[in-house]
């Protein structure tokens, strides 16, 4: 039977879950000695402007599911709205040092996460070349080293935003949902180079507070996701890093006793680029999942193409 491969991709979104949840997700890992892909928000949290997304189906159940109050904090639901909107590692680029520091898997998940979640179709090239160059400019001041890898906010992307991606020269993405394959996506009539490396598994906020899925059987649940081959877990640090916490440690522990490999997104884009680097393309197309609300962009492969 294949290895079982998990990845643990981390989203940080806010400035809540970067000085509290990104500390407590390296405490857990560097205890479990587990390597993480983390994704860092670098500019403005405008968390508050969300709240546009209230008339968006499944929007507002996913709130009260998620207890976003208690989760983000009522301070980060009122950021760029009636409150002035925070930089979010600037002020303190110690944390995000650390992670850097620690070994992980570092790249960019955005400039304003809002921003790009809710505007990237009505973004020029020129605006999203902008926000990367934000952001890579302090990843690079504070790294010491260049940007190599991105990861699009609530997985929304454009065949402009893809060709920008290619253009910067990242050696992976991770802005898909999908399968357990990593492909070169094809969107809009156009192919693109860069790798993708989708994830695979649901959201804790797309599980937690589910009916059929009770408090006490996520962790089950999710074991029951993971599949031979490569599983790609995204985690916030909003979620897991906070409240959510003993949850994430005890699927962690319960898949060591599995024998599940810990990888990181790098590891595998290095291992495909070494072991397999004609990659087959897949479509990229908007696709609702259960307990998300809006569209995402979704791998979509034949079957026999995934199995080549």
């Amino acid at each position: 039977m294949a290895e079982t491969i998990l990845v643990l991709k981390t989203d940080v979104d806010t400035l809540k879950g970067y000085r509290e949840g990104v500390p407590r997700l390296l405490e857990i890992f560097r205890a479990r000695k587990i390597k993480a892909s983390f994704f860092f928000s670098f500019g403005p949290d405008n968390s508050g402007r969300a709240i546009r997304r209230i008339f968006r189906k499944g929007f507002l159940k996913k709130m009260l599911r998620t207890k976003a109050p208690s989760t983000y904090g009522f301070r980060t639901l009122l950021y760029g709205t009636l409150l002035p909107a925070p930089l979010i590692v600037q002020p303190e680029p110690g944390v995000f040092i650390r992670a850097v520091e620690e070994g992980h898997d570092c790249g960019i998940h955005c400039w304003d996460h809002v921003k790009w979640q809710d505007r990237l179709p009505r973004l020029t090239p020129e605006q999203i070349r902008e926000d990367f160059r934000k952001s890579m400019e302090l990843f690079e001041l504070y790294a010491a080293n260049k940007a190599k890898s991105c990861a699009a906010p609530g997985w929304q992307v454009t065949p402009e935003s893809l060709a920008v991606q290619d253009e910067l020269g990242f050696d992976y993405c991770s802005d898909i949902r999908g399968s357990g394959y990593a492909f070169r996506p094809r969107m809009g009539g156009r192919t693109f180079k860069t790798l993708q490396i989708p994830t695979t598994l649901p959201t804790l906020d797309e599980v937690y507070g589910r009916e059929d899925i009770p408090g006490d059987g996520i962790v089950d649940y999710y074991l029951d996701q993971l599949q031979p081959g490569l599983n790609v877990h995204t985690i916030h640090a909003e979620m897991e890093g906070r409240a959510q916490s003993p949850i994430l440690e005890q699927l962690l522990d319960r898949c060591a006793e599995r024998g599940v490999t810990f990888r990181t997104l790098n590891d595998v884009a290095f291992e495909i680029s070494v072991r397999n680097p004609l990659i087959h393309v897949c479509d990229v197309v908007p696709g609702e999942l259960p307990g998300r609300s809006g569209t995402v962009a979704v791998q979509k492969c034949a079957r026999e193409e995934e199995k080549e």
